[in-house]
């Protein structure tokens, strides 16, 4: 039986390839569910015989999906943008320059609007979806993708290679209209654009209602460490020949003349296009040289995204309302009368700063240009003066903070923003902090809600962090909304957050200026609270990377009798203020390491967190008195530098071998 099962599956798989990858199909719809509907019966009567990639997954699930999330296996980067001909002039003078050569070959691609995706397949078999995420981890959507047809279960012919494959799930604008008929048929408001719509049905709790969206995904990158790709057009001819849906209009262009040809096309033509686009992406054609080429923190050498030129549109100003952060910063929002751009309704842009509205000569009650900065963040880039009230008077940048509290607004020497100087009793920056405090990159307290912080807070349960080691499952469990299971979690990871790192607990704390990277350096060099908190001016300038600002913030910080009360509780509570373990017996004592690309086997956090546990120290930049560790796409300059110094370098297994970690 298994044996009729298998041909069963496998037959469903192939006419699936042809109907939804070739367009091609060769039996009708009813034949097609006839042997579907005789497969799923089959499988409820011989449940032993279960397969994850079975075509029968396809209908999705009334269950709840969890989204648990992973890393990705090959971080999954942004593009940098760009507007002119002349950012990509400058971008190819760039990369000639960094790879010695004059004459490079591109590969230009349409860059779809959707939603970015990453898969991977064992042995011919879909394994894992995942989100994009912030890059280094995604949620795992895996039974959601599995309801896109277009996406192979199983690959229609054997290989003996796993790979990653990347690619971009969209609705079509025919499909997306006919979705909105339905729902003002049915009496539903509109859905406002497919890329939003897109991204809201991959992240939907229930399969069954992904399978009802019309999804679909096209594909525009593989990965394989045990299969020789040579460039990027290869790529792309063994993504389509693996069953996978590519657009067919990428194209091959042999100098940077072709590419402005190849955008020029597509500028005249994007609107005639079944699906939105928002610019090229540009990629460098040579794998060799991408490779050589490799990454910054954000984006990859060797690629580049066009965005064509955004719509600008004309609304009326409304109000000014301010915004304040976690360290005080106090922002000015302008209130617009909604407006659609590219699809998306915008009722508010960002004005920045007192400088950005004057620039502006910003009136009340006028009407203003305005775009989506790089397409995401709304902006006012004009005002039409024409249409101004002789009578408007101009808007003038508040001088008192938005807060109940409303204390007065200061500008610090130097900088462009202003800042609420009561920050002990400013609710949204105490409420900030708490949000900082327990973030991901912090202290990492899973299932803190925001609306269970500021319930805490009204209620007086929550004034310093060393609160939320008191909380107690009654007390949360009395909280509106709080089920006992979710409040034994919460405790639960609360009391895991106190095995953190001194660098995570440091950052935290939320100084001003104090980022991850300045946390790890203090902490590489003080090794104690207590050292740091002692130290003048001089000596924290001392540390590598540490400048005037971050010197003065933190002196500011220690002074205040408060935190200094606040970090010893936080201390006494088992939180780490100290480099752990700390003897002069550590394999990595006295060692300064840079860490430059990405590893299979650690993440790069985890990778500085067993240097510093072992006495060593992590900079950022190459000197001469460093040890280089060297990843995928490890940056070229580094290593360059790293050769001119005679510096050693290591890979990760060359690493732990050599300190026998």
């Amino acid at each position: 039986m298994l044996k009729y099962i298998e041909e069963l599956r496998n037959k469903l798989h192939h006419h699936n390839y042809l109907y939804y990858i070739k367009d091609a199909p060769e039996i009708s719809d009813i034949e097609f569910d006839q042997i579907l509907n005789e497969l799923v019966s089959l499988e409820n009567k011989y449940p032993q015989y279960f397969d994850a990639n079975s075509p029968s997954q396809r209908v999705g699930s009334s269950l709840s999906n969890s989204f648990k999330t992973f890393n990705h296996k090959y971080r999954m980067y942004s593009l940098e943008n760009s507007y002119s001909r002349e950012d990509l002039v400058k971008w190819n003078e760039r990369i000639e320059k960094n790879l010695g050569k004059n004459k490079l070959s591109f590969s230009c691609e349409l860059k779809l609007d959707g939603v970015s995706i990453s898969l991977s397949y064992e042995k011919g078999l879909l394994k894992k979806a995942l989100t994009r995420g912030d890059g280094i981890q995604g949620d795992d959507v895996t039974e959601n993708i599995k309801t896109i047809n277009s996406i192979p279960l199983k690959l229609n012919r054997a290989i003996d290679y796993d790979f990653t494959i990347r690619g971009e799930v969209i609705i079509e604008k025919k499909d997306f209209a006919e979705m909105n008929k339905i729902r003002v048929k049915n009496g539903d408001t509109k859905y406002m654009n497919p890329r939003n719509t897109a991204s809201g049905s991959i992240k939907l709790i229930n399969s069954l209602e992904v399978k009802k969206r019309p999804l679909k995904c096209y594909f525009f990158q593989i990965i394989s460490e045990n299969y020789n790709i040579l460039n990027q057009t290869e790529a792309l001819n063994l993504v389509e020949d693996l069953g996978f849906k590519t657009l067919k209009t990428n194209r091959f262009c042999k100098n940077i003349n072709d590419v402005f040809n190849y955008i020029n096309y597509w500028d005249k033509r994007k609107n005639d296009l079944n699906f939105e686009i928002d610019g090229i992406v540009i990629k460098v054609n040579n794998l060799g040289y991408q490779k050589d080429l490799g990454y910054t923190s954000k984006f990859p050498r060797w690629a580049i995204a066009y965005k064509f030129a955004t719509e600008r549109v004309e609304t009326k100003l409304i109000d000014v309302e301010y915004q304040v952060g976690r360290t005080g910063v106090v922002t000015p929002v302008a209130v617009l009368e909604p407006v659609l751009i590219n699809g998306t309704k915008v009722k508010r842009a960002s004005l920045h700063n007192k400088d950005q509205i004057e620039k502006l000569n910003l009136h009340q009650n006028e009407y203003v240009f305005v775009e989506k900065g790089g397409e995401i963040i709304p902006k006012i880039v004009g005002i039409n003066k024409e249409k101004r009230s002789s009578d408007a008077k101009p808007v003038m940048f508040s001088e008192i903070c938005p807060c109940p509290i409303q204390s007065n607004l200061v500008k610090i020497a130097g900088e462009a923003q202003h800042y609420c100087v009561n920050h002990k009793k400013c609710p949204p920056q105490i409420l900030g902090r708490f949000k900082h405090f327990i973030s991901r990159k912090a202290m990492n307290i899973d299932g803190f809600g925001i609306e269970t912080i500021e319930r805490l807070i009204k209620i007086n349960e929550l004034k310093n962090f060393s609160d939320i080691y008191a909380l107690s499952k009654q007390k949360l469990i009395s909280i509106d909304r709080m089920a006992e299971k979710s409040a034994q979690n919460l405790l639960t990871a609360i009391k895991n957050s106190i095995s953190q790192p001194f660098h995570k607990v440091l950052f935290s704390l939320g100084i001003r200026h104090v980022g991850e990277t300045v946390a790890l350096n203090l902490v590489n060099n003080f090794k104690t609270i207590e050292n740091l908190m002692n130290a003048d001016f001089d000596q924290i300038i001392s540390v590598n990377e540490i400048g005037d600002k971050i010197a003065e913030s933190l002196i500011e910080y220690f002074d205040d009798v408060e935190n200094k009360e606040e970090i010893l509780k936080l201390k006494y509570l088992g939180l780490c203020f100290k480099i752990r373990n700390e003897n002069k017996n550590k394999p990595l004592n006295n060692l300064k390491f840079v860490i430059s690309g990405t590893f299979q086997e650690i993440s790069r956090e985890d990778l500085k967190s067993m240097i510093l546990s072992n006495g060593g120290s992590v900079s950022s930049s190459v000197t001469k008195n460093i040890i280089l560790i060297i990843g995928e796409n490890a940056g070229p300059k580094k290593i360059s530098k790293a050769d001119s110094l005679g510096i050693e370098k290591l890979t990760y297994d060359r690493f732990i071998a050599k300190f026998k970690l």
